[in-house]
């Protein structure tokens, strides 16, 4: 959901600029691309940026505490993290641009759900600020290309 200022809210408070201009923009091939690196390379590096993103949290979740709060907690990073990947190359794949537009929506809700539940397991005192502060960073930073890539597509989109 969008503001008149054009930064996009979340259900958890958190506000993130929808400005494209200094974000790299990955979108599907039938969009343009605003840098000089062809379209299929933005896409085949995001890909592979969720992918390691997702192993991080996979690695992360095998090394959480065995507690009961570290296993309910981590099971939900796990789910939210992993699908960030997975739901990017679904939207890679999109047959349309409502399609393409609708399926970058669920990654970006995934990727934003991913920060929450960092920042749970962080103020719970599950996991350490030091050591989820890097994943929270790059969750951060696939949030904020996600946000740039669907303003893009909303915006050539008929």
């Amino acid at each position: 959901m969008t503001n008149p200022a054009g930064d996009f809210k979340f259900q958890n408070g958190r506000t993130q600029s929808a400005r494209c201009a200094h974000v790299t923009i990955v979108t599907a091939s039938w969009f343009v691309a605003l840098q000089h690196t062809p379209v299929t390379q933005q896409l085949q590096d995001l890909k592979q940026r969720t992918k390691q993103f997702a192993l991080r949290i996979i690695r992360l979740y095998r090394n959480l505490p065995a507690t009961d709060e570290a296993k309910i907690l981590g099971k939900q990073l796990l789910r939210a993290g992993t699908s960030v990947g997975a739901n990017y190359r679904a939207a890679c794949r999109a047959r349309s641009k409502a399609e393409f537009i609708a399926k970058l929506g669920i990654v970006l809700e995934e990727a934003d759900e991913t920060v929450f539940w960092l920042e749970l397991l962080v103020e719970s005192g599950v996991g350490s600020r030091e050591r989820l502060q890097p994943l929270v960073k790059e969750a951060d930073e696939l949030t904020s290309v996600l946000v740039a890539s669907l303003c893009t597509a909303k915006r050539i989109a008929p």
